[in-house]
Parts: structure tokens; sequence; C-alpha cells
């Protein structure tokens, strides 16, 4: 699906923009099964139904969230807690700094807009060479966001069963999604798939040392095999090369 997004520099900005609304919701619905969980398990530890529904509309990250009510549910304290999350959601700030030349405004704007840049946001708007699509990005994070918050708050009035996921088996979810966002992104050169292979192995090694958080967190170290590669003539200020699908008087990431 990503596939079809990467090409679209020449598109229409109501095209660029439904190509986001179409990918936010297919990875939403992903989202939206584990925020119902995440929602039961809120209530099983005796949460009020709107803090956890305000927790999913701030913090707006599952794996984040869940290493939130995890360390709770484990007798951990709230500053654990934070810090288990906090850890968790590292992985942005890089993912951040990546997109915030496709950003606008001053500091406070760009701050704003970056809130967009999660994990399938990020994926579906990357058009290659760091170049982001602002409506792609912004279209798809808000798709995913509303249906996260609304699969927390769906999650808090059934209060199901918090094993209810692992019971259908749609406990695989996540990690399907994840392995999609890996396989589709843009950018299939070998220095892509060395990365990528390279930081499964150091979070698949570090797993049996650390928490699934901080493993994750020692995997982006993987990036670092970036820095063997020249830097092309765009990253070194120049002008960006013309690709072969750009159309004249068009600007991919505006």
């Amino acid at each position: 699906m990503f596939k079809e997004l990467s090409p679209y520099a020449g598109a229409l900005p109501r095209q660029r923009l439904r190509a986001g609304l179409r990918v936010g919701f297919t990875l939403g619905t992903a989202s939206f099964l584990l925020a119902v969980s995440f929602g039961a398990i809120t209530q099983s530890q005796e949460w009020a139904a709107a803090g956890a529904v305000l927790c999913s509309m701030a913090v707006f990250s599952a794996s984040a969230q869940f290493a939130l009510v995890s360390t709770l549910g484990a007798g951990g304290g709230v500053a654990s807690a934070v810090v288990a999350a906090a850890l968790v959601n590292a992985r942005f700030l890089p993912m951040g700094v990546a997109a915030s030349g496709s950003l606008r405004g001053g500091r406070l704007r760009r701050a704003a807009e970056a809130q967009a840049v999660v994990d399938g946001s990020w994926a579906a708007a990357h058009l290659g060479e760091g170049r982001f699509d602002r409506r792609v990005l912004f279209a798809a994070g808000a798709t995913q966001w509303c249906l996260w918050v609304a699969g927390t708050a769906l999650g808090v009035v059934l209060a199901p069963s918090p094993h209810l996921l692992t019971s259908l088996g749609l406990d695989v979810v996540a990690p399907a999604m994840f392995l999609f966002l890996l396989l589709d992104a843009a950018g299939t050169g070998r220095l892509y798939w060395t990365t990528a292979l390279l930081g499964g192995a150091i979070a698949a090694g570090l797993s049996f040392l650390l928490p699934a958080g901080p493993a994750l967190i020692g995997a982006a170290c993987a990036s670092l095999v970036a820095l063997t590669r020249p830097l092309s003539n765009e990253d070194q200020g120049g002008p960006r090369r013309r690709q072969a699908n750009d159309r004249p008087g068009t600007d991919p990431v505006r």
C-alpha cells in the first residue's frame, strides 16, 4: 500500500490528503483493537474512565501506554511508569528530527505539526531522500489518533477481559503492522536493508537482557551505519535532483 503512495510527488494536494486518510484508516484499524485492550486494562486497574481516555488523547502511543499500565500493574510507582513510557517514546525524537525539514512555521507551529509524527504516519509520508509529504503525514496521523481514542473509550465502556486480544489471536496485529511498515517503507537499497536487519538483530539480542522498550531504543543504534554513506548534494544544502516522476511546478513536500 505504501508503494502506491511514494510516487505521488506530482499528485494534487487533495489526492495526497485522501491517500493519507486511507493509510491512516488501515493502520488505525489495528490501533483501534489495541486501544480497546488498553481501555480494558485500565478498568481492571481501576483507573477513572476519563483518565484512561485523556491518557490516550495526550500520549497517543500504544507501546508507551502499555508500558505505563504494565509498570503500574506490576506494583511500580507512578514515577517508574512515566519513565518507562518516556523511554519507549524516545524513538520519536530522531523520527521528528528526520521529518523536521518538511514542517513549516516557527518553533511553536513546527512543534505542533510534529505531533502528527507516529510510526504509521511517518512511514507513509516518507518520500525518500529525507523528504516527507506533509498532507499525508497529517491526514494519516489524525485518522490514527481518532481511532486510538475511540478504541480506548470503547474498551473503557465495555471493559472486556484484558486478555481478549490474546484469546482471539489478535495480539499479533501490532507486530504484523510494524513488519508491514518495514517491508513497504520507501527505500529498498542495500543501506536500507542493512540498517533494518541490523536493528532487528540488536533488538532481538537486547531482548534477552532488557525489557522490550529499552531493547527497541538500543536497536536505533543501527541507524549509525548511515554515517558510512557520503552526503548527497541535497544533504549538503545543494538542490535536489529532479526525479523522473516530478512534474514541473510541483513540490512534493509542501
